[in-house]
Protein backbone atom coordinates (compact mmCIF):
# COMPACT_ATOMS: atom_id res chain seq x y z
CA UNK A 1 0.00 0.00 0.00
CA UNK A 2 1.53 3.30 -1.05
CA UNK A 3 1.36 6.45 1.08
CA UNK A 4 -0.78 7.99 -1.66
CA UNK A 5 -3.27 5.11 -1.51
CA UNK A 6 -3.49 5.43 2.25
CA UNK A 7 -4.06 9.19 2.08
CA UNK A 8 -6.76 8.64 -0.55
CA UNK A 9 -8.62 6.54 2.04
CA UNK A 10 -8.97 9.50 4.43
CA UNK A 11 -12.63 10.06 5.35
CA UNK A 12 -13.81 6.86 3.63
CA UNK A 13 -16.35 4.71 5.40
CA UNK A 14 -16.29 0.94 5.67
CA UNK A 15 -19.45 -1.19 5.76
CA UNK A 16 -20.31 -2.73 9.11
CA UNK A 17 -20.12 -6.50 9.54
CA UNK A 18 -23.49 -7.01 11.21
CA UNK A 19 -26.74 -8.88 11.31
CA UNK A 20 -29.59 -8.89 13.77
CA UNK A 21 -29.35 -10.72 17.08
CA UNK A 22 -25.56 -10.91 17.47
CA UNK A 23 -24.06 -12.18 20.69
CA UNK A 24 -21.45 -9.40 20.68
CA UNK A 25 -21.19 -6.32 18.49
CA UNK A 26 -17.60 -5.07 18.70
CA UNK A 27 -17.39 -1.34 18.16
CA UNK A 28 -14.12 0.26 17.14
CA UNK A 29 -13.35 3.94 17.52
CA UNK A 30 -13.15 4.65 13.78
CA UNK A 31 -11.52 3.04 10.74
CA UNK A 32 -7.80 3.49 10.20
CA UNK A 33 -6.52 4.62 6.82
CA UNK A 34 -5.53 0.99 6.13
CA UNK A 35 -9.07 -0.12 6.92
CA UNK A 36 -10.42 2.62 4.67
CA UNK A 37 -8.10 1.57 1.86
CA UNK A 38 -8.77 -2.18 2.12
CA UNK A 39 -12.38 -2.20 3.28
CA UNK A 40 -11.49 -4.60 6.11
CA UNK A 41 -11.90 -3.70 9.77
CA UNK A 42 -8.81 -3.64 12.00
CA UNK A 43 -6.64 -4.09 8.88
CA UNK A 44 -3.52 -2.21 10.01
CA UNK A 45 -0.73 -4.76 10.55
CA UNK A 46 0.00 -3.29 13.99
CA UNK A 47 -3.58 -3.67 15.17
CA UNK A 48 -3.96 -6.55 17.61
CA UNK A 49 -7.73 -7.10 17.37
CA UNK A 50 -7.62 -10.35 15.39
CA UNK A 51 -4.95 -12.08 17.53
CA UNK A 52 -6.68 -10.92 20.73
CA UNK A 53 -10.08 -12.13 19.50
CA UNK A 54 -8.62 -15.59 18.91
CA UNK A 55 -6.49 -15.80 22.06
CA UNK A 56 -9.46 -14.81 24.19
CA UNK A 57 -11.49 -17.71 22.77
CA UNK A 58 -14.00 -15.83 20.64
CA UNK A 59 -12.79 -17.61 17.47
CA UNK A 60 -11.32 -21.11 17.09
CA UNK A 61 -8.47 -19.81 14.93
CA UNK A 62 -7.04 -16.40 14.14
CA UNK A 63 -8.98 -14.73 11.39
CA UNK A 64 -7.41 -12.30 8.95
CA UNK A 65 -9.10 -8.98 8.25
CA UNK A 66 -10.23 -10.27 4.83
CA UNK A 67 -12.14 -13.02 6.67
CA UNK A 68 -14.16 -10.53 8.73
CA UNK A 69 -17.54 -11.85 7.54
CA UNK A 70 -16.71 -15.18 9.22
CA UNK A 71 -17.41 -13.39 12.51
CA UNK A 72 -21.12 -13.58 11.76
CA UNK A 73 -20.94 -17.39 12.03
CA UNK A 74 -19.83 -16.92 15.64
CA UNK A 75 -22.53 -14.42 16.50
CA UNK A 76 -20.06 -11.54 16.35
CA UNK A 77 -20.05 -8.28 14.38
CA UNK A 78 -18.08 -5.07 13.91
CA UNK A 79 -19.04 -1.42 13.66
CA UNK A 80 -17.45 1.90 14.70
CA UNK A 81 -18.37 4.87 16.87
CA UNK A 82 -17.29 7.26 14.10
CA UNK A 83 -17.59 6.05 10.51
CA UNK A 84 -14.86 8.08 8.77
CA UNK A 85 -11.30 6.83 8.34
CA UNK A 86 -8.41 8.80 9.85
CA UNK A 87 -4.73 8.16 10.48
CA UNK A 88 -5.25 8.51 14.26
CA UNK A 89 -8.25 8.66 16.57
CA UNK A 90 -7.06 12.00 17.97
CA UNK A 91 -8.09 13.55 14.63
CA UNK A 92 -11.74 13.14 15.67
CA UNK A 93 -13.63 15.86 17.52
CA UNK A 94 -15.68 15.37 20.68
CA UNK A 95 -18.75 16.34 18.64
CA UNK A 96 -18.03 13.52 16.16
CA UNK A 97 -17.87 11.07 19.05
CA UNK A 98 -21.17 12.31 20.49
CA UNK A 99 -22.89 12.19 17.08
CA UNK A 100 -21.41 8.73 16.53
CA UNK A 101 -22.77 7.64 19.90
CA UNK A 102 -26.29 8.65 18.85
CA UNK A 103 -25.95 6.76 15.57
CA UNK A 104 -24.54 3.74 17.40
CA UNK A 105 -27.43 3.72 19.86
CA UNK A 106 -29.94 3.64 16.99
CA UNK A 107 -27.95 0.88 15.28
CA UNK A 108 -27.91 -1.21 18.45
CA UNK A 109 -31.65 -0.67 18.97
CA UNK A 110 -32.22 -1.98 15.45
CA UNK A 111 -29.76 -4.91 15.51
CA UNK A 112 -30.47 -6.03 19.11
CA UNK A 113 -27.09 -7.60 20.03
CA UNK A 114 -26.80 -9.10 23.51
CA UNK A 115 -23.60 -7.16 24.21
CA UNK A 116 -22.03 -4.01 22.81
CA UNK A 117 -18.25 -4.18 23.30
CA UNK A 118 -16.64 -0.81 22.70
CA UNK A 119 -12.93 -1.20 22.02
CA UNK A 120 -11.59 2.03 23.42
CA UNK A 121 -12.72 3.32 26.81
CA UNK A 122 -11.92 6.94 25.92
CA UNK A 123 -14.20 6.76 22.87
CA UNK A 124 -16.92 5.27 25.06
CA UNK A 125 -16.50 8.00 27.68
CA UNK A 126 -16.74 10.76 25.08
CA UNK A 127 -19.51 9.29 22.92
CA UNK A 128 -21.81 8.52 25.84
CA UNK A 129 -20.81 11.12 28.45
CA UNK A 130 -19.49 8.46 30.85
CA UNK A 131 -16.43 10.37 32.08
CA UNK A 132 -15.53 7.94 34.86
CA UNK A 133 -16.00 4.70 32.88
CA UNK A 134 -13.28 2.08 33.21
CA UNK A 135 -12.44 -1.06 31.29
CA UNK A 136 -14.96 -3.80 32.02
CA UNK A 137 -18.73 -4.22 32.27
CA UNK A 138 -20.73 -1.02 32.50
CA UNK A 139 -23.71 -0.27 34.72
CA UNK A 140 -26.15 0.66 31.95
CA UNK A 141 -27.35 -0.51 28.56
CA UNK A 142 -27.23 1.11 25.15
CA UNK A 143 -30.12 0.40 22.85
CA UNK A 144 -31.05 -2.56 25.04
CA UNK A 145 -27.60 -4.19 24.87
CA UNK A 146 -25.34 -4.72 27.86
CA UNK A 147 -22.11 -2.75 27.51
CA UNK A 148 -18.47 -3.74 28.07
CA UNK A 149 -15.59 -1.30 27.55
CA UNK A 150 -12.53 -3.09 26.20
CA UNK A 151 -8.96 -1.88 25.68
CA UNK A 152 -8.21 -0.41 22.28
CA UNK A 153 -6.25 -3.03 20.28
CA UNK A 154 -4.34 -0.42 18.27
CA UNK A 155 -0.59 -0.89 18.27
CA UNK A 156 -0.43 2.68 19.57
CA UNK A 157 -1.96 1.52 22.87
CA UNK A 158 1.22 0.47 24.68
CA UNK A 159 -0.52 0.11 28.07
CA UNK A 160 -1.99 -3.27 27.10
CA UNK A 161 -0.20 -6.33 25.75
CA UNK A 162 -1.83 -8.94 23.54
CA UNK A 163 -1.97 -11.25 26.56
CA UNK A 164 -3.53 -8.71 28.93
CA UNK A 165 -6.06 -7.68 26.28
CA UNK A 166 -6.92 -11.34 25.59
CA UNK A 167 -7.57 -11.80 29.31
CA UNK A 168 -9.97 -8.83 29.36
CA UNK A 169 -11.74 -9.94 26.18
CA UNK A 170 -11.92 -13.39 27.77
CA UNK A 171 -13.72 -11.89 30.77
CA UNK A 172 -16.39 -10.66 28.37
CA UNK A 173 -16.57 -14.06 26.68
CA UNK A 174 -17.08 -15.72 30.05
CA UNK A 175 -20.08 -13.45 30.68
CA UNK A 176 -21.49 -14.06 27.22
CA UNK A 177 -20.89 -17.77 26.73
CA UNK A 178 -19.81 -19.18 30.09
CA UNK A 179 -16.17 -19.30 29.02
CA UNK A 180 -16.49 -21.51 25.96
CA UNK A 181 -15.42 -20.59 22.46
CA UNK A 182 -18.23 -19.73 20.13
CA UNK A 183 -19.07 -22.49 17.68
CA UNK A 184 -20.24 -21.69 14.19
CA UNK A 185 -23.93 -21.74 13.61
CA UNK A 186 -25.14 -24.39 11.20
CA UNK A 187 -25.62 -23.12 7.63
Amino acid sequence: MTPEELQAARDRTVPDVVTGGLRVLFCGINPSLMTGATGYHFAHPGNRFWPVLHRSGFTPHQLHPAEQTELLRYGLGITNVVARATARADELSAEEYREGGQILQAKVESLRPQWLAIVGVTAYRTAFGRRTARIGPQDHTIGGARVWALPNPSGLNAHWTVQSMAEEYGRLLARVGEGTAFTPEAP
